[in-house]
C-alpha cells in the first residue's frame, strides 16, 4: 500500500495496469493523445504487483485494472475515464495536475 500511495502523492498521472489488458492500453493512450506522460505500473510485471493489486483494491479499485489517479484522485478505470474525456473533462483534470501545460480544442 505505501508504493502506491507514494507514487500517487509524487506523480501527476500514474496508472496501474497490466501488459495484457486492451482497456489499459487503451487508457494509456487516450492519456498520451493529451501529451501527458503518465507513470505506468505494470503490476503483471513487477514482483510485488499482486501485492500492489490488493492495495488498489482496498482503494476501491474493481476491477483492480486499469486504475487511473490524476492530481492524487482515484479517477477510476477504463470507463470513468473514456466518460471524462466524452464530457470534455479529462484535459482539465490534466491541466489542473500539471500533466499538462496547455490544451486547446
Amino acid at each position: 500500500m505505501e508504493m502506491v500511495t507514494r507514487l500517487i502523492a509524487d506523480k501527476p498521472v500514474v496508472i496501474f495496469s497490466k501488459s495484457s489488458c486492451c482497456m489499459s492500453h487503451s487508457v494509456k493512450a487516450l492519456i498520451c493523445s493529451f501529451g501527458a506522460n503518465p507513470t505506468v505500473v505494470e503490476v503483471d510485471k513487477i514482483p510485488n504487483g499482486q501485492q500492489i493489486e490488493r492495495a488498489l483494491v482496498q482503494l476501491g479499485c474493481r476491477p483492480s485494472v486499469p486504475a487511473v489517479f490524476i492530481g492524487q484522485q482515484f479517477i477510476g478505470g477504463a470507463d470513468e475515464v473514456i466518460r471524462l474525456n466524452v464530457q470534455n473533462k479529462l484535459a482539465q483534470l490534466l491541466l489542473s495536475a500539471k500533466a499538462i501545460f496547455i490544451w486547446s480544442r
